[in-house]
């Protein structure tokens, strides 16, 4: 199966459920990547996320049943919704008029439809990337739990990185660390959540109150990423999904630490170098 099937099996698992749940654990199964992966993948090819592109899929359905006589009340149950209050809350935000006005001969509502995964001929601008077999390592640093519901984790990763800019952190890490570059890791990945570290690697014993994790072996693909942060590393994920999986027979090691390299330099220039790292099979 090509990773276009595996997305567009995605899809469909979202459309045949939007009148119920939608397992964010089986869709990220379907597509072959972390729960949080999936989640940014879909947002860089879609320009829209997750949770947003399914709440406007459930209310374009909703609209189309009260154009053909369904009762407000059915139809709010139906897509998620607790009462008519909040399903007219929802709705008017998306459609600019209430439920009610729908039902109306001439009713100006809004159609968003299903998406679905094609290849794209791009070429233009080449990807540098190399193929290693890493040794375990260990990281020190700080650990925080980020919650995958309603794409909060992106918020979360940002103050993390603020929080640590505003406090000795850096500082203190850099006293630990064995070479001076950080990183940022996803991993332990749960139901509705995974941990997040800002670390640096060490093998010092007394690590203070900071913690400790341990990178174990295996395969990883490593990308290039020069320019401006963060927008360049959002855009050299964008095309590792949109580009570089599409167009070769790897898929992403479930359930392993997937980690970016942040070289010592001014992130905001042009020229700043780092890395993004995902464990494949």
């Amino acid at each position: 199966m090509t990773w276009l099937d595996k997305m567009n099996n995605a899809i469909n698992y979202i459309e045949n459920n939007l009148d119920g749940d939608i397992d964010y654990d089986i869709l990220s199964q379907k597509a072959c990547c972390s729960k949080y992966n999936f989640q940014r993948m879909f947002s860089f090819i879609a320009d829209i996320t997750l949770s947003e592109y399914i709440r406007r899929r459930r209310l374009t359905l909703a609209s189309i049943e009260l154009q053909n006589g369904s009762n407000v009340l059915d139809v709010a149950l139906k897509y998620g919704y607790n009462s008519p209050t909040s399903f007219a809350r929802a709705f008017y935000s998306l459609h600019g008029i209430q439920p009610n006005e729908a039902k109306k001969v001439g009713a100006k509502l809004k159609l968003y439809p299903r998406i679905s995964f094609k290849i794209t001929i791009k070429g233009v601008s080449e990807m540098n990337y190399r193929i290693e077999e890493i040794e375990s390592f260990k990281l020190v640093g700080i650990t925080a739990p980020i919650s995958t519901v309603n794409e909060g984790n992106y918020i979360a990763i940002s103050q993390m990185w603020e929080d640590c800019s505003t406090t000795n952190d850096f500082s203190n890490l850099a006293k630990l660390a064995d070479e001076p570059n950080l990183y940022g890791v996803c991993f332990n990945y749960r139901k509705d959540e995974f941990d997040y570290m800002i670390a640096v690697k060490s093998n010092k014993k007394d690590i203070g109150s900071y913690n400790q994790l341990v990178i174990p072996s295996g395969k990883y693909v490593k990308f290039e990423v020069r320019g401006k942060m963060p927008n360049a590393q959002h855009e050299t994920w964008k095309r590792i999904f949109t580009e570089w999986f599409p167009n070769t027979n790897y898929k992403e090691r479930l359930n392993a630490p997937e980690i970016e390299w942040y070289s010592i330099g001014n992130q905001q220039s042009d020229d700043y170098l780092s890395e993004i790292w995902i464990p494949i099979d």
